[in-house]
C-alpha cells in the first residue's frame, strides 16, 4: 500500500517496437502485473501490431458471487486490457503511452465456472493522436460471442 505523499514507483510503458517479439508479453506483464491486468491473469495467445488474442480462465473471484455468472466488470476489464495491450504493440514513433478515453460494451450472453473467456482485439483506426479498437469476447466452451466492445485510445506524448 502506498501512503499519502509517498513517491510512486516510476513506471514507463515498455516500447515494444524496440524489443524482440518474444519479449513483448513478459515486458507488459512486468509493467502491469501489479494492477488489474495482473489480477485477471489472462494468457496472451497473440500480440502483434493491430491485433491481440487472449484467454481468461474463469474463477470464482471474477463472478458476481461464487457459483454465479461472470461479473460484467470482469468482461469490461478483460476487453479493455486486450485493447490496451494491443495499443502498446501498435504505438507509433514518438508516442510514450496511451489511455482509454471512451468505451462502449454490449454484453449479449454470459457464462460461469468452469469456462474461459476468449478475446480478439482488432484496430479499426490508427491515427497520430488516437486509435479505435474493437474487441469481441467469446465463451471458450462453445465459441458464442458474449460481448462486443469498442474503445478509443488517446495516444500520449512525452511531457516537456
Amino acid at each position: 500500500m502506498r501512503l499519502a505523499g509517498a513517491p510512486r514507483e516510476a513506471r514507463t510503458v515498455p516500447v515494444l517496437r524496440d524489443l524482440p517479439r518474444a519479449e513483448w508479453v513478459p515486458a507488459m506483464r512486468a509493467y502491469q502485473g501489479s494492477g488489474l491486468p495482473g489480477f485477471l491473469d489472462f494468457e496472451v495467445l497473440e500480440l502483434t501490431p493491430g491485433r491481440m488474442r487472449a484467454r481468461l480462465p474463469l474463477r470464482e473471484e471474477l463472478m458476481m458471487s461464487a457459483g454465479d455468472f461472470v461479473h460484467g466488470g470482469t468482461v469490461v476489464a478483460f476487453a479493455d486490457s486486450t485493447a490496451g495491450w494491443a495499443t502498446c504493440a501498435t504505438l507509433p514513433e514518438g508516442i510514450t503511452g496511451a489511455t482509454t478515453g471512451e468505451m462502449k460494451i454490449n454484453i449479449v450472453a454470459t457464462t460461469r465456472v468452469p469456462d474461459a473467456l476468449l478475446s480478439i482485439g482488432t484496430m479499426l483506426h490508427g491515427g497520430r493522436t488516437t486509435q479505435v479498437w474493437d474487441v469481441t469476447i467469446m465463451r471458450e466452451s462453445d465459441g458464442r460471442d458474449i460481448a462486443h466492445f469498442r474503445c478509443t485510445q488517446h495516444l500520449l506524448t512525452p511531457r516537456g
